[in-house]
This record gives structure tokens, sequence and C-alpha cells, in this order.
């Protein structure tokens, strides 16, 4: 059974920065793909990012290009998103999600991805 637990959110204002963490357990992280995505309120989940198990292969909502990055460190089975001048859009529950395809070097659609975590709130004020 696959965990996936999320921290590092909290409140920040415009401009300012947050890093996310995505602890997972389980034999098969290091060979999976790994994303990040978020839903605000009244609005559909959408893609943020997402990284290939080796982490050589980056890939990036438009939104979030160039403000965001995705990391991750195999041998502690963590993923990262790092965000930078984040905005008041930017505002919702940010989920990291394992992707189900080993050994894969994208690209990512929702639907490789089939393990979630419960998700960590971030908020940012104007």
């Amino acid at each position: 059974q696959v965990q996936l637990v999320e921290s590092g959110g909290g409140l920040v204002q415009a401009g300012g920065s947050l890093r996310l963490s995505c602890a997972g357990s389980g034999r098969t992280f290091s060979a999976s793909g790994m994303g990040w995505f978020r839903q605000a309120p009244g609005k559909e989940r959408e893609f943020v990012a997402a990284i290939t198990w080796t982490g050589s292969n980056t890939y990036y909502a438009d939104s979030v290009k160039g403000r965001f990055i995705i990391s991750r460190e195999n041998a502690r089975n963590t993923a990262y998103l790092q965000m930078n001048s984040l905005r008041p859009e930017d505002t919702a529950v940010y989920y990291c999600a394992k992707s189900y395809r080993l050994y894969y070097d994208g690209p990512f659609g929702s639907a490789d991805f089939a393990s979630w975590g419960q998700g960590t709130q971030v908020t940012v004020s104007s």
C-alpha cells in the first residue's frame, strides 16, 4: 500500500515562497514518476508539475513555469515543490501523486497517477 504525505503548506504573502514536501512509502517510489496537482475552491483539480523517476525530466503547467521547481530525493523517498513568486491565484489545496508507470520518462497525463496524498493547503494573500 503506497502512502503519500504532504507537508509545508501555509499562509504566505504574494511574492513569497513555500516549499512543499511529499514523503512516500513503498518499494516502487524511486522507480515512479511523481506529480503535483492543485484544486482551488469551486474549480477542477489541475496539473502543476511532474518529474520522472530519475529526476532527469520535469514538466510544468504554463501557469507555474519559471516560478515553481519540482525535484526529488529518491534516497529519502521524498518529492518537493519549491514555489516562488507566489500569487493569490496559486491558492489551492496541493496534492502529490505517484505514477503507476515504472521506469517511464514522460510526458505524463492525469491518468498516469494512481496514488494520492491527502493534500496541503496553500493560501496566498494579496
